[in-house]
């Protein structure tokens, strides 16, 4: 399980990350993937912040 929590993060961000995963409140999304999703969704985090 993937369990994501942001604070001020930006838009194009926010979106990428509702694309992959399931926002249960503002800012907290959660998904289950295999290993190599959950890497691909974390440079996407680490992309949006950079």
């Amino acid at each position: 399980m993937l369990v994501i929590v942001l604070e001020n993060a930006p838009p194009r961000l926010r979106g990428r990350l509702a694309i992959w995963l399931l926002e249960i409140r503002a800012g907290v999304y959660v998904g289950s993937y295999s290993a190599k999703v959950r890497d691909h969704i974390w440079q996407q985090v680490v992309v949006g912040f950079g």
